[in-house]
């Protein structure tokens, strides 16, 4: 059985910054696309920004303050987010793609007040 357990939310202030991490655990040959998603009460979870195969891809609205990091041994991936703004508060999921599998973590709550 596979597990996600993501950690490293919180309460920052705007400007601030906070590093999310997520680690695979389980029966596990390999991983291979990581990412994080949020998810806003009332609106869609929307891709944050995701790494697969050393590629990486962001949304817009995080390009230049968030970046996103793996280490394969550890199976953890990692979202380092600065100059946080209000508008990033959510829950924050990691998702992993494990053979034919997508698995989700439980989720974060990042909350940024301005």
């Amino acid at each position: 059985q596979v597990q996600l357990v993501e950690s490293g939310g919180g309460l920052v202030q705007a400007g601030g910054s906070l590093t999310l991490s997520c680690t695979a655990s389980g029966t596990i040959s390999s991983v291979n696309a990581m990412g994080w998603y949020r998810q806003v009460p009332g609106k869609r979870r929307e891709l944050v920004a995701a790494t697969s195969g050393g590629n990486t891809n962001y949304a817009d609205s995080v390009k230049g303050r968030f970046t996103i990091s793996r280490d394969n041994g550890k199976k953890t991936v990692y979202l380092q987010m600065n100059s946080l703004k209000a508008e990033d508060t959510g829950v924050y999921k990691c998702n992993a793609q494990i053979g034919p599998w997508g698995y989700w973590g439980q989720g974060t709550q990042v909350t940024v007040s301005s």
